[in-house]
């Protein structure tokens, strides 16, 4: 974990010796908080180490995705592959936007 005490410097520090900050950033790979007036105002860090975080929180997304799938399944919010094509289907012949919407209503709706 990051002791972000350690990290925090103000931003006239960083403009003075940028090059220094530049290099302990690369090679520790750690970000380092600037502060404008005492307050947070802006983090640098190394652009792998950005790249990972990113990496990380679109896995983190994907994680969530597949538990709220298998949250539905269990409480039974699924629907058929058949009656996901005749909703799609159905908004395409009416030019709708179907988000939102409730799915069986518009599925029954497809049996008239």
């Amino acid at each position: 974990m990051l002791d972000i005490t350690k990290v925090i410097q103000s931003l006239t520090t960083f403009r003075r010796r940028s090059g220094d900050f530049m290099k302990q950033i690369k090679k520790s790979k750690r970000p380092v908080v600037l502060t404008v007036n005492g307050k947070a105002a802006a983090v640098v860090q190394d652009a792998e180490a950005y790249q990972r975080l990113l990496d990380v929180a679109a896995s983190a997304d994907a994680g969530e995705g597949i538990r709220q799938g298998a949250e539905d399944a269990r409480k039974g919010r699924i629907q058929s592959v058949k009656a996901a094509e005749r909703l799609a289907s159905f908004g395409k012949r009416h030019k709708l936007s179907l988000r939102g919407l409730k799915i069986k209503n518009l599925i029954n709706e497809g049996h008239r």
